[in-house]
């Protein structure tokens, strides 16, 4: 399952206002059978004087969940080939409270990353998962300043 480091401290690309930040969290209770949760329960590092760690009011926490039932490969038909096969999702959210109005409560915004792994792939192919995985959090890392500037502008 995913877990969630207690310092969230890896270098990403510069980030206007925030100079190596971290973020330190602690596992909570989920409701989901099959995630994780964990609160971010205090920043480091230099970042603008909003921003805030997790209170009931404002959540800051991360979500991990992986499939119910995380399945196989299914036979092979009569012919000896592969049909359906079956793909397991996995995920990694991150929600923080939002000031959308001032005076108004805040509102849920959240980053969420899906990933969808072929059953038998675990076995077969171990190295391109690792090489699809590396290279999407390496991008998400090098591109957050644009991911940033989206949001705030909604161009791509």
């Amino acid at each position: 399952m995913l877990s969630i480091p207690a310092t969230i401290n890896q270098a990403v690309a510069a980030v206007t206002g925030f100079t190596t930040p971290t973020y330190t969290t602690v596992t909570s209770s989920t409701t989901i059978p099959n995630g994780k949760t964990a609160t971010v329960t205090a920043k480091g590092g230099t970042q603008p004087a909003g921003v805030d760690i997790h209170t009931a009011a404002r959540n800051f926490s991360f979500l991990s969940v992986k499939p119910a039932n995380v399945r196989g490969l299914p036979p092979l038909n009569a012919a000896g080939q592969l049909v359906n096969v079956p793909v397991n999702v996995y995920s990694l959210s991150t929600r923080k409270g939002l000031t959308v109005l001032a005076g108004q409560p805040s509102q849920h915004g959240y980053f969420k990353t899906q990933f969808g792994i072929p059953a038998g792939a675990d076995l077969a192919d171990p190295d391109n998962i690792a090489a699809m995985s590396l290279a999407h959090t390496m991008c998400l890392a090098q591109i957050v300043q644009e991911i940033i500037n989206t949001a705030k502008t909604g161009e791509i």
